[in-house]
């Protein structure tokens, strides 16, 4: 029972990330970033497989010295999701993943040197089939840009932005994305808004140090919200001071709630209130924790009492209307005759929650957790 979003998207044009297409009419890719010492493979792998299993569609790995350049080619021989390779200065470091299959690099053209060096990396990119992504922070802008605007501004981003789509422009090479990532909600979204008017290549979103796990979660939805809902981004990441798996659940989060792209269970829940007949905040946190490995959307209501509760039902897949010592369920707005136990509502709506799913997706056993 998924509405569908009144958003109308910005068109842009569509590169790809090895498999993974971005812009045009193409799902807005969630990513993130390992957060791992880049020549520790093993331990850099399974944080990549752990970002793909909670659904990363593309993941960036900082590549910062030969070595790391050495490790990331033991890493991509690993995994399967498509990489980016984080380079600053160091041109030959973006030769070198090149040759070892990298799926797109992070490189700003302007920083890494001469002419014959960013033509190097350009004309290695176009041979190999690998866009690029410029990436300006409000952080580490040059110098006589900061000098210029004496502070971190939208247009200071905005033509930092252009000075390195300029130099792409003039070698002919059309194949990259662009960010201007900020940490102040309203400088980052005035950067955006200036340039999706100015060139037709995919944006890749960012609030960029937002903060940790709540603080940064607040902000990045915020302010990816703001451009999202104009219609404004091809790819995004939430970028947050904790474990990265939770980047993506948190991406994935913001684009659920407008709509855009859904993955996994959406839990509509009261805060609760005296009228409750069960325990509905433990209930919902315990589903969602039982619940983490479903990828099938599905719209679940958990209303504590009949004030809200039928209503809620109404638009949802399944739907649990609290009542004395048994809850009425819903399946698809209509109430059914059995009744749920209320001391036994999570292993009850578990069930049907995973029933459900694997009528939309057979490969997906119904398998119960144990507690």
């Amino acid at each position: 029972m998924h509405q569908t979003s009144p958003i109308k998207r910005r068109q842009s044009t569509q590169i790809m990330v090895g498999n993974v297409p971005v812009g045009g009419d193409a799902p807005i890719a969630v990513q993130s970033m390992t957060n791992t010492r880049t020549t520790d493979v093993e331990a850099t792998v399974k944080q990549i497989k752990s970002l793909e299993d909670v659904g990363a569609d593309i993941v960036r790995v900082s590549v910062p010295t030969m070595d790391a350049a050495e490790a990331f080619k033991l890493i991509k021989q690993q995994v399967s999701v498509p990489l980016v390779a984080d380079i600053h200065f160091d041109y030959r470091i973006a030769l070198k993943v090149a040759e070892y299959g990298v799926d797109c690099l992070r490189i700003n053209p302007g920083n890494i040197g001469r002419e014959d060096r960013i033509r190097a990396v350009v004309d290695c990119a176009r041979d190999k089939n690998i866009p690029i992504r410029i990436g300006v922070n409000g952080g580490s802008l040059e110098r006589d840009i900061q000098e210029k605007y004496g502070e971190p501004t939208a247009e200071a981003l905005l033509e930092s932005a252009m000075r390195h789509v300029d130099i792409l422009d003039r070698l002919n090479f059309d194949q990259f994305k662009v960010s201007v990532k900020a940490s102040d909600v309203f400088l980052a979204v005035g950067a955006y808004r200036l340039l999706a008017k100015q060139i037709v290549q995919p944006l890749h979103l960012g609030i960029t140090e937002a903060g940790g796990f709540r603080s940064g979660s607040v902000k990045s939805a915020v302010g990816l919200g703001m451009l999202l809902a104009e219609g404004i981004g091809d790819t995004l990441r939430v970028s947050l001071a904790a474990d990265p798996v939770e980047e993506v659940k948190v991406a994935f989060d913001i684009l659920k709630s407008l709509r855009i792209r859904s993955r996994g269970i959406n839990f509509i829940a009261c805060p609760s209130c005296s009228r409750q007949e069960f325990d509905v905040i433990n209930t919902v946190n315990a589903l969602e924790q039982r619940l983490e490995d479903i990828s099938t959307p599905l719209d679940v209501s958990i209303i504590g009492c009949v004030v809200n509760g039928p209503g809620e039902a109404l638009i949802s897949d399944l739907g649990i209307t609290g009542s004395n010592n048994k809850s009425g369920y819903y399946e698809d707005g209509v109430r059914q005759k059995e009744r749920f136990d209320n001391d036994k509502l999570v292993e009850l709506l578990e069930a049907k929650i995973r029933a459900r799913v694997s009528t939309l997706d057979p490969s997906k056993k119904i398998e119960i957790q144990n507690q």
